[in-house]
């Protein structure tokens, strides 16, 4: 196999993960070039293991990016929230419910309150499933000290309870009603459906209408959802499609997608997070389906 070609049967999962470390398609994309220019230089012949090394040059790369993005971010106008894709729910969504929470809004602003190194450590052993001997190359560091980094990521992940998500099924359930309040302004239903502690974030990035602020709390989320965002988004059509392996809702106003809104869960089926993404530059490619395997992590169109 060329170098070419190994480089091509990477690069899925590469993909899916320069994408969770940075949240940006456009970044990950970039990062994943940035890594075939470097393989190229690489003596093929001199390589024992490819995949590894792949994964080293990528990580290493996004570890960059990171540095960078840290600086926009402290300019960026109201909350932050990862760039939003149309994923496919695969031949059978259920058998691999749990794996493809790491793909959702939820699960990546979760890795945000990680430092950049427990980051690639974490998503490196428990989502790609490396051995810590060579997450430990990767990231030069001790195989002790990688230990730690994973076991302090997972705790911390653990404690956030959010990779309990309801079925498809309910997760369609909620939805219902969510429209249903933006419909007649009821705030009955949809109050009892979230928790006390619920969260709503909109990213408009400074380039569309927005929250600069997290509202929190069942009474002023519901009631923002019910007499604001009734207002604001009877002005389109909304469409219900899978965003990040679970289901969400996409706003158009003519043929263009103005909002993308997807939900974090508590453990007890609860909607503990409402994401909102408005800027425009994340929504962009919104309509370009990308597949997902759950089970490698890997993204591809």
């Amino acid at each position: 196999m060329s170098s070419s070609d190994l480089f091509e049967k990477t690069r899925p999962r590469l993909l899916g993960l320069a994408y969770r470390m940075l949240g940006s398609m456009a970044d990950a994309e970039d990062a994943v070039q940035d890594t075939f220019v470097k393989w190229q230089s690489v003596e093929g012949d001199e390589v024992s293991n490819p995949d590894a090394l792949l994964t080293t040059i990528c990580t290493n790369r996004c570890l960059d990016y990171l540095k960078a993005a840290h600086r926009k971010r402290v300019d960026y106008v109201g909350p932050w929230i990862p760039e939003p894709l149309q994923t496919d729910a695969g031949s059978d969504p259920e058998t691999d419910l749990d794996r493809a929470q790491s793909l959702t809004t939820a699960f990546l602003m979760l890795l945000e309150r990680l430092t950049p190194k427990e980051r690639a450590a974490y998503l490196l052993r428990e989502v790609f499933g490396k051995p810590y001997a060579e997450v430990a190359e990767t990231l030069q560091l001790s195989e002790a000290g990688c230990r730690q980094l994973v076991s302090r990521a997972a705790r911390f992940v653990r404690s956030q309870s959010i990779r309990s998500v309801p079925s498809a099924a309910q997760q369609s359930a909620l939805l219902k009603e969510f429209m249903s309040a933006l419909a007649t302004g009821s705030t009955d239903r949809l109050a009892g459906l979230l928790a006390d502690s619920v969260e709503l974030r909109t990213d408009g990035g400074g380039k569309a209408t927005a929250i600069t602020r997290t509202l929190q709390g069942s009474e002023a989320v519901s009631k923002y959802i019910a007499k604001i965002l009734g207002r604001l988004w009877d002005k389109g059509q909304t469409f219900e499609i899978e965003i990040n392996g679970q289901r969400g809702l996409v706003e158009y106003e003519g043929t263009t997608i103005v909002t993308a809104m997807t939900l974090g869960f508590t453990e007890t089926g609860r909607v503990g997070q409402v994401f909102m993404i408005r800027n425009p530059e994340k929504l962009a490619r919104l309509e370009k389906l990308m597949h997902h395997d759950a089970k490698s992590g890997a993204l591809w169109n």
